[in-house]
């Protein structure tokens, strides 16, 4: 997604960062705004590439059964982050389905309740790369998918430490990405299909 960063790193009081998110939500309805390594970042609703993908990447989650048993599958929901006050809201989400028994503030849940988190890249697509690769690590996050408009590919990233991932596969058009069993059912990922819904450039994108 495109993000606007807006700089409060330094700031003595946390509590001010979710009352400046607060008023930024209630100024930009429909917008989403996160606080990633104490900075909130802005980011304008999908364009329709991005909300296609998205709807393409539920089908194979949905067929899988993966909807309304043991998990969920959510677009939008607030995972709580480990540093500060930090919090994110992943384009896709695998959940338990007793998450809101694990709801911790500002509408955000526990990071033990999520199986996977995705983002599907827009302009900003360094923040998904590098500064949520982080993020997601250091809150434990078992799976994090990131679907790579701006290169090209699909990255599935395993297995976290304590400020990143042990394993990072990446897989390019004409390939299927493969979701470890852990997200509860066998998922394969068709690159090509997903990064032409995302509306990749036709040259840059074979299958």
């Amino acid at each position: 997604m495109s993000a606007a960063a807006v700089e409060h790193a330094c700031d003595s009081e946390p509590r001010k960062l979710l009352q400046e998110a607060d008023r930024i939500m209630e100024a930009l309805p429909g917008h989403r705004v996160e606080i990633i390594g104490g900075v909130i970042t802005v980011a304008p609703p999908p364009d329709r590439s991005h909300a296609r993908v998205l709807t393409n990447l539920m089908l194979p989650f949905l067929s899988a059964g993966l909807h309304g048993n043991e998990t969920d599958v959510l677009q939008g929901i607030g995972l709580w982050l480990p540093d500060g006050d930090d919090y994110a809201i992943p384009d896709l989400a695998v959940v338990d389905t007793d998450a809101d028994e694990h709801l911790i503030e500002f509408n955000c849940y526990d990071p033990c309740v999520f199986r996977l988190v995705l983002e599907v890249t827009s302009s900003n697509y360094r923040n998904d790369l590098r500064n949520k690769v982080t993020a997601y690590a250091k809150a434990g996050i078992p799976i994090y998918v990131i679907i790579d408009r701006h290169h090209a590919r699909v990255h599935v990233l395993t297995d976290p430490l304590t400020d990143a991932y042990d394993r990072h596969e990446v897989y390019a058009p004409g390939q299927q990405a493969a979701l470890p069993d852990s997200v509860g059912a066998e998922i394969k990922l068709d690159v090509a299909q997903l990064l032409k819904a995302g509306g990749c450039p036709t040259d840059d994108v074979s299958g």
